[in-house]
């Protein structure tokens, strides 16, 4: 037996959002659900299908790539099957296979923003860009161009999100991105006089050896002080490379993280500095809290009710 069933996904709209770091939603949308595909599909597709989603959000992935396998078999056509198992094989660390699924979901629906995002996302862990994809996908496609920008824009990579606009024609859609992007340059500009200025005082006014442990937590309490968040994620970043094994750097860059709504890359970071926690138990607790805080991000409220239920009163 065959009956329909609808699939959606909750979208935000980005010309509603004044932040310019915080852009998440496809081209020319307003705030709503928009529907990717009505479809017939089996009960036993349906069955694995939301068997699979439920396996990926408890991080149950094994269980869920063999699902989403199973629903590629019984429907190889079935555009969110390819996506699901990108996704899934991006979060086991499988970048091969999360990128040649991510690349087939493109293909399936070029004008679809959020296959598009996973597949931005894949190429920014192994240190690619489009260009390597390019021939793969159907890049020339008005919509994909468009919704390309918009990601790059959502990341920050204003360099990229200019360069695709400036191959489009003008309209309102171009004309609103670059506002929004000179908006974002002259914010990261800003910031970064904002950086030179405190590394200077600092450096003049601690007496403190640059670029030691104690130099870098100057800073980095100067920073959360003023809520740079921006500048906190690149200097926490930084003192984790020159010092690997202090739990209070990747307790700050997981929370520059949470700020900027990059929850995935916080709890990566912030379960990392549990393997170097000794009995500090007021770190412990913050590193708790921020780990609470980018679960709730992700809608895992399992997890994120545990790490709550981690913190130790009176510390």
């Amino acid at each position: 037996m065959k009956r329909k069933f609808l699939l959606a996904y909750s979208v935000m709209g980005i010309f509603m959002i004044s932040s310019p770091s915080i852009a998440q939603k496809p081209i020319d949308s307003d705030k709503e659900s928009a529907d990717l595909y009505l479809e017939e599909y089996s009960d036993d597709f349906q069955e694995k299908f939301f068997e699979g989603l439920k396996q990926k959000g408890i991080e149950n992935y094994d269980k869920a790539i063999n699902l989403f396998l199973d629903c590629k078999n019984i429907d190889p056509e079935a555009k969110a099957i390819d996506h699901e198992l990108a996704q899934v094989f991006l979060e086991t660390k499988q970048l091969d296979l999360a990128q040649e699924h991510a690349i087939n979901a493109v293909n399936s629906d070029p004008e679809n923003y959020w296959f598009l995002q996973s597949l931005v996302r894949i190429l920014q862990l192994r240190h690619d860009g489009i260009n390597s994809v390019e021939s793969q996908i159907p890049f020339e496609n008005l919509s994909l161009k468009k919704n390309l920008a918009l990601v790059y824009y959502q990341i920050q990579n204003y360099k990229g999100a200019l360069t695709i606009l400036n191959s489009l024609e003008t309209s309102k859609f171009t004309e609103n991105l670059y506002a929004k992007i000179r908006a974002g340059i002259k914010e990261q500009e800003e910031n970064s006089e904002t950086y030179s200025y405190s590394t200077t005082v600092s450096s003049g006014t601690r007496n403190t050896e640059s670029g030691s442990i104690e130099h870098y937590k100057n800073y980095i309490s100067n920073l959360i002080r003023n809520k740079n968040y921006i500048i906190l994620d690149t200097i926490s970043k930084e003192a984790l490379q020159n010092y690997p094994a202090q739990p209070y750097f990747y307790y700050t860059r997981g929370l520059a993280l949470n700020h900027k709504k990059k929850y995935r890359e916080a709890i990566a970071i912030l379960e990392e500095s549990l393997d170097y926690m000794l009995d500090d138990i007021s770190l412990a607790n913050k590193i708790n809290k921020e780990l609470s805080v980018a679960y709730n991000g992700i809608h895992n409220a399992a997890k994120a009710n545990m790490y709550l239920r981690k913190i130790k009163p009176g510390f």
